[in-house]
């Protein structure tokens, strides 16, 4: 045995049981500390369910307050501009007012801005309560990570973790499908008043049982104004411009360009200020761990996939299949359940290896699936879809927890709450810039494949020409004064959605290449597992 085995004062005085923010672990209230945290899990819930909730529901609320095309796209949009904005500032507010006054506090103007939306009769309202309601969901995401990393001993952060995961990837999948059900039976509105009371009951849990810290006063005074500013103008024009580049043909719009620019010089002024400020808005500190920063790529790639297999598949089917919202919900309600089951699965996965290996299993089980869309049809519906949901469910929950554990695993507990902000930060990113580069590919594509059908029909096609044939007997047949005109009009339609089918299959196909190449990535992590219990759990 060594002298500093011997020797008392040559080693820090060990506890009798593991240390928590709430004290010794085995002195520690666990009903208590669940049902604060399960309020807390719920409320993240609900606002990462409100980014995908009105996906199939917009041309609904687009009728009910009266908007164009255009504007109708701000519904969704407005929301991501403002969660991305308030996310990176969790971390430092919930520091400087305690996690549970400052999630209570998110709770109730969650709560207020969703009523305020269901109440709209303008798109200029429902803008600003959207803009609102971002704010409020961006506060309550990242706060349930750090608490899960921070309150839980070792032995239990893998199943907290497990919990926060499943939240993250099954609220996207199943907003559709909730959504789409909900407008159907109540009416659109009810996507925004559906939050009031699971959030009374978050209010009620997380008030009386979430006293997980508490508030340090330093942190309100020499608040860094100037980093706020440039990471306000830095992220809200980076976000718009990822969300609005394909629609207006990127750098051929002024705005675009612009704000481009913007972006860049305030996201570099931004970083450099961080640095050099004494108390820095948003700690930068994390990115100096290796396995941090390597997560945090895991993280942009899941959040690709993620988000990126949510907005594809709903738009084919809407699109290509003519599904009504109601139907896209209950195909999307594969993937939902997968990863309902998948979860326990996921956490025992991950306790059991390496975590790289976790993620080269995830990437590549979300790989496997997303290449059944290459092949895509137009014939293509809930049965051929299921294993694409199926082995991209169970990836996901796999890869999402495996990089999220990977973020922190060497992580001080110190920086729990700034890695938490940026972890979730980069994955809403890594989600708009798939959401962005999927429009492109589909409006790009559609039209490459277009032209490439158009110049295979000649003269000398027998094909085209009996089908031009056909389609001009049925005009005739059907009444049609010009039956050429319109079987020609019939047979272009026929080969656009023919070329919307191919782009959607180059999608997919971008999404699986994407996730080839995270797995490929994980081999460059520093090796690492899953903490164990202490051994023999401290002496009694």
């Amino acid at each position: 045995m060594s002298d500093a085995a011997l020797d008392p004062a040559a080693r820090p005085a060990a506890p009798a049981v593991e240390q928590t923010p709430l004290g010794p672990a085995d002195q520690v209230n666990w009903t208590k500390v669940f049902l604060g945290f399960g309020g807390m899990v719920i409320g993240q819930f609900m606002a990462v369910l409100d980014v995908q909730i009105v996906a199939a529901s917009l041309s609904q609320i687009q009728a009910g307050i009266g908007a164009s095309a255009d504007e109708i796209s701000w519904v969704q949009t407005i929301y991501l501009l403002a969660e991305v904005v308030m996310i990176p500032l969790t971390a430092y507010l919930s520091k400087m007012w305690g996690t549970q006054k400052f999630y209570v506090a998110a709770v109730i103007a969650f709560i207020v801005s969703s009523i305020a939306t269901g109440l709209s009769t303008s798109i200029e309202m429902m803008i600003v309560t959207r803009a609102l309601q971002g704010l409020a969901g961006g506060a309550m995401i990242p706060a349930v990570f750090a608490t899960a990393m921070t309150v839980f001993p070792i032995e239990r952060r893998i199943t907290a973790n497990v919990i926060v995961g499943l939240i993250v990837t099954l609220a996207p999948t199943v907003g559709p499908t909730l959504g789409g059900h909900l407008t159907e039976s109540l009416g659109w509105r009810w996507l925004f008043f559906v939050n009031v009371i699971p959030g009374l009951l978050v209010l009620f849990l997380v008030g009386r049982y979430a006293d997980f810290d508490t508030g340090d006063p330093k942190y309100a005074k020499g608040i860094d104004w100037l980093g706020l500013g440039l990471m306000t103008a830095f992220l809200l024009s980076m976000q718009y411009v990822l969300e609005e580049g394909a629609s207006e043909s990127w750098f051929a719009d002024d705005l675009i360009l612009w704000l481009t620019v913007l972006s860049v010089i305030c996201g570099a002024a931004f970083i450099w200020r961080q640095i050099a400020y004494r108390q820095p808005i948003v700690s930068l500190a994390p990115f100096q761990d290796r396995n941090f920063t390597l997560g945090s790529l895991m993280n942009f790639v899941a959040g690709m996939s993620l988000y990126g297999g949510t907005f594809v598949l709903p738009l084919f089917l809407a699109q290509i299949r003519g599904y009504s919202p109601a139907q896209v919900g209950t195909t999307m309600l594969v993937s939902g359940l997968t990863m309902f089951a998948a979860a326990p699965i996921a956490g025992r996965v991950i306790r059991a290896m390496d975590l790289r290996i976790g993620m080269i299993i995830g990437f590549t089980l979300i790989a496997l699936g997303l290449s059944h869309g290459v092949y895509v049809t137009r014939d293509w519906g809930f049965q051929e879809f299921m294993a694409l949901q199926i082995l991209r469910g169970l990836g996901s929950m796999i890869a999402m927890i495996a990089a999220s554990q990977m973020s922190i695993s060497t992580m001080p507990i110190a920086l729990m709450k700034d890695a938490s902000g940026l972890v979730n930060l980069i994955r809403n990113v890594g989600g708009a810039m798939g959401l962005a580069i999927l429009t492109t590919i589909i409006s790009h594509m559609t039209a490459y494949h277009y032209i490439d059908l158009v110049s295979g029909v000649t003269s000398a096609s027998m094909q085209a020409q009996e089908m031009m044939n056909g389609l001009t007997s049925m005009m005739t047949a059907g009444g049609s004064l010009s039956p050429e005109a319109a079987g020609r009009k019939a047979f272009g339609g026929m080969l656009h959605r023919q070329a919307l089918t191919m782009a959607f299959g180059d999608a997919f196909r971008f999404l699986t290449l994407g996730c080839v190449v995270a797995a490929l990535l994980a081999l460059f992590a520093a090796p690492s597992k899953p903490a164990a219990p202490p051994s023999g759990g401290g002496s009694r």
